[in-house]
């Protein structure tokens, strides 16, 4: 249930009608948007009527049910479009709303100093803002690398400090979460940890922004509703992340990448919505097709594999661009991102703009 208030109710008011709607032994969650201020009611509000709260105040404008299973992440609980900020070096990388958009780049495992160095240097030249790599990998055979580790998140942590990238690296047991939260600005829960419910009820308890990749085979709902386990143990700033899932047809491309869940979640969610093109494909020469696509159907954000040697790398070589592809798909995602409103990040930062 929520309790939409007339624009300009006062605060003191506001602070009474928690107080007593948490007497009711409900929790209350109070989003101030542009225009109105919502308080939205947690708890069990099956015998308590709309009428009933609504004579609680004349500030009172509306009082409606949240019907769908997953109430945080709704936009009928929280009308307001989340925009997740993230610090960096380089100043704040904001990804939702209506803003620009943002670009996350890296190799899906650090391999060395040099190569994630390196990488990191390309990605940000070409315009990302976030770099991405994978200290811990989940595999399905368990004898392909799984990542270095420890040693890898202080590559990471050189990475950010030559130069001013925000990282965003996968956990993928809780044990590991506090090393990973002192290196990474996001936390990633991967496809096969979006329905581990203990790890993630943890990554909710602390404060750094989490990715939230999702499933191979996961509906959209069960996506939502992974979402919202972190959204109810505590952390507001969660990001969803549509990597492509499986289908009956898996001939030509890893996963099919679900393009038309980024206007539904839109319709659904006030998270922010990114998209995977490399992971969504599996192979690299489709990657900037479906980037460009990715930006005109809505997206807030891109996460893309690069890797300096793809034909060498420990991990996913096969769906990696080169820095110097990575370079080209960014100049040709400019012109795209400008026509929908919502350059990319880089381009308001008076960074690279196309050839």
């Amino acid at each position: 249930m929520i309790v939409v208030l007339k624009p300009g109710a006062p605060q003191g008011v506001v602070d009474v009608l928690v107080g007593e709607l948490q007497g009711w032994s409900l929790q209350t969650q109070t989003i101030v948007g542009r225009e109105n201020v919502v308080i939205g009611l947690i708890g069990d509000t099956s015998s308590l009527s709309e009428d009933r709260v609504q004579e609680l105040s004349p500030y009172i404008d509306r009082v409606l049910r949240v019907k769908k299973r997953f109430k945080r992440a709704s936009c009928e609980f929280h009308p307001e479009r989340t925009v997740v900020r993230v610090p960096t070096a380089n100043g704040p990388v904001a990804i939702g709303g209506d803003g620009p958009i943002a670009v996350m780049a890296g190799p899906c495992s650090v391999e060395s100093e040099a190569m994630i160095l390196e990488t990191a240097r390309r990605v940000k030249a070409a315009g990302a803002q976030i770099l991405r790599g994978g200290a811990y990998k989940p595999r399905t055979s368990p004898y392909d690398f799984q990542g270095y580790g420890e040693p890898a998140l202080e590559l990471l942590a050189a990475a950010r400090a030559a130069t001013g990238l925000a990282i965003v690296t996968e956990v993928m047991d809780s044990t590991d979460l506090e090393a990973i939260a002192e290196v990474a600005d996001i936390v990633q829960i991967g496809a096969r940890n979006m329905q581990n419910y203990a790890l993630l009820k943890k990554v909710g308890q602390q404060p750094k922004p989490v990715l939230l990749k999702r499933a191979f085979s996961a509906t959209i709902d069960e996506w939502l509703l992974a979402a919202e386990y972190i959204l109810a143990a505590g952390n507001p700033n969660v990001i969803l992340c549509e990597r492509g899932i499986r289908t009956f047809d898996r001939t030509y491309t890893r996963n099919t990448l679900d393009l038309v869940a980024v206007p539904v979640l839109r319709s659904l969610t006030h998270l922010p919505v990114i998209v995977d093109p490399s992971h969504g494909t599996g192979l690299s020469q489709f990657v900037d097709t479906c980037s460009k696509a990715a930006v005109a159907i809505g997206t807030d954000g891109l996460m893309i594999e690069v890797h300096p040697d793809p034909s060498r790398a420990l991990s996913d070589g096969p769906q990696c661009l080169t820095p110097d592809e990575f370079e080209a798909v960014m100049a040709n995602l400019a012109p795209i991102a400008r026509s929908v409103g919502r350059p990319l990040a880089s381009q308001l930062a008076g960074g690279p703009l196309p050839h």
